[in-house]
C-alpha cells in the first residue's frame, strides 16, 4: 500500500498497529530498493515472505497480469491451470525477444527485469567465488551440453570454414555430443597418465593444430570440472596455444564454480590467454532444478553474440529458480555453502581413505582435482566375475546415489565414435575404481552413510583366501 492508503488504514485499526505494518513493509521495500540499486547478491538472505512480494510485484508488471488487460495477440501469456500458474507465479511471458534472449519485452516488464537482475547476479556470484575478471553472464534455459552447442553456432558465424574441435578426452557424453550437434567433428586428443592424475597432453594439441591447420579449427573446447583420476586441463597452456594460433576457446566448467582450483585456473588463463567463454550448470552450482546453464566471458562480447544468436523467447522457468535461490541465500548463505564443500571434501577424503585401506585397496592421489575422488578396486578386479560393475549396482539399491563404478576396458560407441576404456578417460587406465564427488551441499551425513554402506558392500565381495583341504594319512 501507498503513504495515503496506510493513512486510510488507520481509521479503521488502532494507528499504533498500521505504522508498525508499515515499519515492517518499509523494511522489505528498502531490501528491494538495494538490490535495484546496486545489483548485487544481498548481503543477508531475504526471508520467503519478501521474496514472494517482490516476485508477485514484478508478475503485476507483465501484462497478462493487468486487471483491465485486452487482450487480443497470438500469445497473451494466458495459463488455463491454476497450478502451474501458481508454479511460475503467474509469469507467463517468458524472456527474451524473437531476436535475442536478454532483450527486454513490451508486454512483460516484470519479467524483463526479473531475467535482467538474474543475469546480475550470477555474474556477481561468479565474481564471488573467484573469477573476479568475468565481465558478464547470461542465464539460458538450457543444460550444459546445449548451452555449449549455442556457443559453438557463436563460433561458426565467425569461422565459416573451420570444420574441427579439439577435444581434450573427458569421458561425459554430454559435452561429446555437443560437437557434433553444432556441425563439428571432433579431434580428441588423449590424456597423458602423471602418477595417478589424468592430464592434458599439450604436445598433442600442437600437432593436432599443426596437422590440421589453424583455420580449420573452430575451436579448442577443455574442460576444469571432471571425474577423478582426470583432473582439470592446463588451461593456461591452452589459452596460450588459443592465442598464439587465434583458435577460440570455450571452457566447459559444469560445476566448477564451487572449486577453487577450477576457478583459479580460469581467471590465471583469462590474463596470460585467450577464453572466450566459460560454461557452467545451474542446477550443479546453485541447487536448483535441472535445466539452466551459465555462459561467462572475459570481455562482454561473446555473452551479447551469444544472446542474439538465440532463436525466439526461452522459458523464465531457469531464472525464476536462480533468483529466488540466490536472494534465499544471500552472499553468507552462498560463502557458507562453499566452505562448508570444502571441508566436507576434506572429510570424505579422510573416511574414503579408511576403507580404502582396510580393503587393501587406496585413494588414488589425484590432488589437483578437488571436488572428486577415486579409489581403487584392485583387489576387486576379476575377468571371471562381474565383482567390480556388481559393487556398483549394490550401492544403487542400497540408496547411495552419485557414485560411480568404472570398470577396465569398457567400450561405448558415442556418435559413432568408438572408446576404449569409457568412463575412464582413457584407453588403458590401469586400475578399475570407484568415484565420490564432494558436490555443493554435501552433508555429513551424506558422508557417512555413503562410507557405511560402502563398507558393506565391500566386506560383501571381499575375496576370501581358497580353503585347501589338508588329509592326514595313517
Amino acid at each position: 500500500m501507498n503513504e495515503e492508503n496506510y493513512k486510510l488504514a488507520s481509521k479503521i485499526v488502532t494507528p499504533n498497529y498500521v505504522e508498525q505494518g508499515q515499519q515492517a513493509r518499509k523494511v522489505s521495500e528498502n531490501l528491494v530498493h538495494i538490490l535495484l540499486e546496486q545489483k548485487k547478491i544481498p548481503r543477508e538472505g531475504w526471508n520467503d515472505g519478501t521474496i514472494k512480494l517482490f516476485i508477485q510485484e514484478l508478475s503485476l508488471m507483465d501484462s497478462n497480469n493487468y486487471s483491465d488487460n485486452a487482450g487480443v495477440g497470438e500469445r497473451e501469456g494466458r495459463i488455463y491451470s491454476r497450478i502451474v500458474s501458481d508454479r511460475h507465479f503467474s509469469l507467463g511471458h517468458g524472456i527474451g525477444r524473437s531476436g535475442d534472449v536478454a532483450a527486454i519485452q513490451v508486454k512483460a516488464a516484470g519479467s524483463s527485469l526479473l531475467m535482467k537482475l538474474t543475469n546480475r547476479l550470477v555474474l556477481d556470484a561468479i565474481r564471488i567465488s573467484g573469477v573476479r575478471s568475468c565481465q558478464s553472464a547470461v542465464l539460458v534455459p538450457v543444460a550444459t551440453g546445449m548451452a555449449l552447442v549455442l556457443c559453438m553456432l557463436t563460433i561458426k558465424n565467425t569461422r565459416p570454414g573451420a570444420k574441427y574441435v579439439i577435444w581434450p578426452r573427458i569421458d561425459q557424453k554430454s559435452c561429446f555430443k555437443s560437437i557434433a550437434t553444432a556441425g563439428y567433428e571432433p579431434l580428441v586428443i588423449a590424456n597423458v597418465l602423471e602418477g595417478d592424475e589424468l592430464r592434458t597432453n599439450i604436445g598433442a594439441i600442437t600437432e593436432a593444430i599443426s596437422s590440421y591447420g589453424a583455420e580449420s579449427i573452430a575451436c579448442i573446447m577443455s574442460t576444469t570440472s571432471c571425474f577423478s583420476p582426470r583432473v582439470p586441463d592446463r588451461l593456461e597452456e591452452i589459452a596460450e596455444l588459443c592465442q598464439k594460433y587465434n583458435i577460440p576457446h570455450i571452457v566447459n566448467n559444469a560445476y566448477g564454480l564451487q572449486s577453487t582450483k577450477c576457478l583459479h585456473l580460469l581467471e590465471q588463463a583469462s590474463k596470460k590467454g585467450r577464453v572466450d567463454a566459460f560454461v557452467q550448470s545451474s542446477d550443479k552450482n546453485f541447487m536448483v532444478p535441472v535445466g539452466g546453464a551459465i555462459i561467462a566471458d572475459f570481455s562482454d562480447d561473446f555473452v551479447g553474440r551469444v544472446s542474439r544468436l538465440y532463436p525466439g523467447r526461452a522459458s523464465a522457468t531457469p531464472s525464476i529458480d536462480v533468483f529466488v535461490t540466490l536472494l534465499s541465500m544471500g552472499v553468507s548463505g552462498y560463502k557458507n555453502l562453499l566452505a562448508e564443500r570444502k571441508e566436507m571434501y576434506l572429510y570424505l577424503s579422510a573416511q574414503l581413505s579408511e576403507v580404502a585401506v582396510k580393503y587393501g585397496e587406496r585413494l588414488l592421489d589425484t590432488r589437483h582435482n578437488d571436488v572428486s575422488l577415486a579409489m581403487s578396486l584392485s583387489t576387486f578386479d576379476n575377468a571371471a566375475s562381474n565383482d567390480v560393475t556388481a559393487i556398483g549396482s549394490t550401492l544403487h539399491k542400497k540408496l547411495v546415489s552419485g557414485s560411480r563404478v568404472v570398470p577396465r576396458g569398457d567400450r561405448k560407441s558415442v556418435n559413432g565414435y568408438d572408446f576404449v576404456g569409457f568412463g575412464s578417460h582413457s584407453d588403458d587406465y590401469p586400475t578399475a575404481y570407484l568415484n565420490a564427488a564432494a558436490a555443493m551441499g554435501i552433508t555429513k551425513q551424506d558422508v557417512d552413510l555413503f562410507i557405511k554402506r560402502l563398507d558393506k558392500t565391500l566386506s560383501k565381495f571381499q575375496r576370501k583366501p581358497v580353503e585347501i583341504p589338508v588329509y592326514f594319512l595313517g
